[in-house]
C-alpha cells in the first residue's frame, strides 16, 4: 500500500511516503519556517522523489493530536484536501502513540510529555506488552508543569517534545530518553496508520478533525464573555 505520511504538531514537521511498512523517503520541514510554508512543496518533492502521482497514493495517513492548533489545523485540513483529490483513504493517528512508538523498546513504562504552552504540558502514560507494542492507559491530561515535576518519583521513564524546556529541571534519578527520539515523524505516522490499516481500521474522511485536548484561545474567551 502506497502511503503519504503527514506530521504538523509544532511549528516544524515532516512527511514521508511509504510501501506499507517500508519508508521510501521522508523529508524534514524547516525548523525556521511554518509548516503552512513548508509542507505542500515537500509533499510534492516527497511524491517526485519516490516517483508517484497523486492518485497513486492510497492511503494519506496524519498526526492529529494534542499539539499545536495551527499546526494540527494545517496538517489535517491538508491530509484531507489531498486525499479527496486523489481519491485516497485517510487515517488519523495520535500524536502521543507516535511518540510511544518512538521510545527504545527496553523502557516498559513510561510517559510521554508534550508542551501545552502556558507553563502546562499533556502527559500519557504507556505500558508495553510482552510483544512490544506500547498502550497507551487513559486519554491525555492536562497538568501543570511544576506539578509534573514534583510528581516524577524514581525509575520514572519520559520522553516527548515537552521535555525541551524542562529537562534541566528533572530530577536525576529519573530515567529520560535520548532527545533524539522526542520529535513525532511523519514515517512512525505512517507505519502506525499501516498496521492499522492492515488489521482493518478504516476512517471516513469528515470524520478526521484534529484533537486538541482543550478549547482554543478563541472558544475561552468567547467562554469568559458569556459568562459575564
Amino acid at each position: 500500500m502506497r502511503i503519504l505520511a503527514i506530521e504538523t504538531i509544532d511549528k516544524t514537521g515532516s512527511v514521508a511516503a511509504l510501501d506499507g511498512e517500508q519508508l521510501l523517503a521522508e523529508r524534514m520541514l524547516g525548523d525556521r519556517q511554518r509548516s503552512l510554508q513548508t509542507l505542500v512543496p515537500a509533499m510534492r518533492q516527497i511524491l517526485d522523489e519516490v516517483g508517484w502521482r497523486p492518485r497513486d497514493v492510497e492511503l494519506v495517513a496524519v498526526a492529529t493530536g494534542p499539539g499545536s492548533f495551527t499546526g494540527l489545523r494545517i496538517g489535517v485540513a491538508t491530509a484531507k484536501t489531498f486525499a479527496y483529490a486523489a481519491g485516497s483513504q485517510v487515517m488519523g493517528v495520535g500524536t502521543m502513540p507516535v511518540l510511544a512508538a518512538q521510545v527504545p523498546f527496553e523502557h516498559r513504562c513510561f510517559s510521554i510529555v508534550v508542551d501545552a504552552q502556558r507553563e502546562e504540558l499533556f502527559v500519557a502514560d504507556f505500558q508495553r506488552d510482552s510483544g512490544g507494542n506500547a498502550t497507551q492507559q487513559a486519554e491525555p491530561r492536562i497538568v501543570s508543569a511544576a506539578e509534573w515535576l514534583t510528581s516524577l518519583d524514581r525509575g520514572d521513564v519520559v520522553a516527548g517534545p515537552g521535555l525541551n524546556k524542562w529537562q534541566a529541571r528533572i530530577p536525576a534519578e529519573v530515567t529520560v530518553t535520548a532527545p533524539e527520539h522526542w520529535q513525532p515523524r511523519a514515517s512512525t505516522v505512517g507505519h502506525l496508520a499501516a498496521r492499522a490499516f492492515e488489521l482493518g481500521k478504516r476512517e471516513e474522511l469528515l470524520a478526521i478533525v484534529p484533537h486538541y485536548f482543550r478549547e482554543t484561545a478563541a472558544e475561552e474567551q468567547w467562554r469568559r464573555k458569556q459568562n459575564r
